[in-house]
């Protein structure tokens, strides 16, 4: 069962010149559906193909040329929408929007503005201070992708590149739920984790797979939980839109820029016009890029050559049924099985490979330990290295022998950094390493206590010091450490020194 107990976070305001203001902040996200055909032909998705090279003619849309729907989309937001606990529409329908554009062969995009596939969900969005927000989402619905149109190739003339053309989007529409720059971040995060612990996209923003438009407005205090509690919108500040942010970072900065800018207008007496508008990162401002358009300006109908698409509550059932468990669910049996804290969990869940990894790792073995050497040794010395937790060159199976020798006592802590070290660059055993490096622990008492007579012996004054001040004792135990070159059994040495300071 997971604990859903929560603090909220405090809402982010910006001071103007008059008063503060709240900010309010809605996202639609767009995220390509991980397929490896196209929405509507058998064209491939693959990223980086030549130019124009994935096309079919009904991408390219030729005369005579009918959308065939892919049922692996269609299955592919059925099970995204199930894995924000959403409402899945049994009957949904596909509407034709119209407008121009160079890279939009068909002048229209074929996309669901009436009848979504997938209702009402929610994504829970933890801020990493033990606070989080609800975040509901209002609908997904699936779209077809335009392709891109490329001006830096020539001075006169620009091309057209048609791969990502018909390529299968789910629009990810959330609720304005959101009360801040570092929120609007966190929720893509957590939305771009969900969907690639489901296999649904792969959330690359480079490659443009996942891309935001970021609705931001402003109110005053006390306006949101008017609006909250009426749902009526007219108590909240006109809002913009800024377009295609593929960017966490770029996000809030955005968000706080176009805030800033509001706030001077409302300020300076004039009105907040509703338009899209786009981030230039380099001039920290939005510049408009043009009026908001509503439903009718792109003139939108039934697609005459799409049914609606009819779908059945068993195949629903089905999918469910394959579900993976999900990010929170896997952070809460991680804190529950393995008593991690609440931080390391979430480190070790925030993407499928390294929550596996830990995993096999931890089997039989101590959780805490374990999290440990895998978030403070194996994910520093992989971020180090630039590398992935899938190109560890320490396995789970060998790292887990670093952890049964440190449990066993064969060897310290201290020492096993070094075994690791060794391992990770070489990819030898530990357990061959402590034995022909000759690395084992030193657990043998009387060898222990003689350089603990010898070090206390050598050094009058500061044993008069640590009995006046017990936390001086650590002094000792290094020395000895030192004097037995890191291998005397940590707990012996200092059991040793606090017996010898206190007798």
């Amino acid at each position: 069962m997971l604990d859903l107990t929560y603090d909220t976070p405090k809402v982010r305001t910006i001071a103007g010149a008059k008063q503060d203001w709240e900010l309010v902040i809605g996202m639609e996200v767009h995220a390509q559906v991980a397929s490896n055909a196209k929405l509507f032909s058998g064209s491939s998705t693959k990223f980086g193909a030549e130019p124009n090279s994935n096309v079919a003619f009904v991408d390219a849309a030729m005369p005579g040329m009918l959308p065939t729907i892919n049922e692996f989309c269609v299955e592919q937001a059925v099970r995204t929408g199930l894995g924000l606990k959403a409402q899945i529409n049994l009957w949904s329908a596909f509407d034709r929007k119209n407008y121009f554009y160079p890279d939009l062969p068909q002048g229209y995009q074929i996309s669901q503005l009436y009848h979504p596939i997938v209702g009402e969900g929610e994504v829970l969005v933890e801020m990493g201070d033990g606070t989080a927000r609800m975040v509901g989402v209002e609908r997904i619905h699936l779209e077809q992708d335009a392709g891109k149109s490329i001006h830096d190739m020539d001075p006169n003339m620009s091309f057209v590149d048609l791969n990502r053309t018909g390529v299968a989007l789910m629009e990810i529409v959330s609720r304005p739920d959101i009360r801040g720059p570092e929120e609007a971040a966190a929720y893509l995060a957590k939305l771009r984790q969900i969907l690639r612990y489901l296999g649904t996209c792969n959330g690359d923003m480079q490659s443009g797979a996942m891309r935001a438009d970021v609705n931001v407005s402003i109110c005053a205090p006390g306006q949101y939980e008017k609006y909250a509690a009426t749902g009526d919108f007219s108590h909240l500040g006109t809002r913009c839109e800024i377009k295609n942010m593929n960017s966490m970072r770029f996000i809030q900065q955005a968000i706080e820029v176009e805030a800033k800018r509001q706030i001077a207008i409302v300020e300076g007496g004039g009105e907040v016009t509703q338009e899209t508008r786009l981030f230039d990162p380099d001039k920290q401002e939005t510049r408009s890029m043009r009026s908001k358009e509503e439903a009718h300006d792109y003139r939108y109908f039934p697609d005459p050559d799409l049914l609606p698409l009819e779908i059945e509550q068993a195949w629903v059932d089905q999918i469910k049924a394959t579900l993976p468990e999900l990010p929170d669910a896997k952070k809460s049996r991680f804190i529950n099985d393995f008593g991690l804290s609440d931080y390391d969990a979430s480190v070790l869940t925030a993407d499928l490979d390294s929550s596996s990894y830990f995993e096999e790792t931890a089997r039989g073995r101590d959780g805490k330990m374990t999290a440990n050497w895998v978030i403070n040794e194996l994910f520093g010395r992989l971020k180090k290295d630039e590398k992935d937790i899938s190109d560890s060159p320490v396995t789970p199976a060998l790292l887990g022998r670093i952890v049964d020798l440190i449990a066993s006592e064969v060897i310290s802590g201290k020492i096993a950094k070094d075994v690791f070290e060794i391992t990770y660059t070489t990819g030898r055993d530990p357990a061959e390493i402590v034995e022909t490096e000759g690395l084992k622990q030193v657990t043998d008492t009387g060898a222990i206590e003689a350089a603990v007579d010898e070090i206390i012996a050598a050094n009058p004054d500061q044993v008069a010091k640590a009995r006046e001040n017990p936390k001086l004792a650590g002094w000792f135990v290094g020395q000895v450490m030192k004097a037995t070159g890191g291998k005397a059994s940590p707990k012996a040495v200092n059991d040793l020194v606090a017996a010898k300071l206190n007798s």
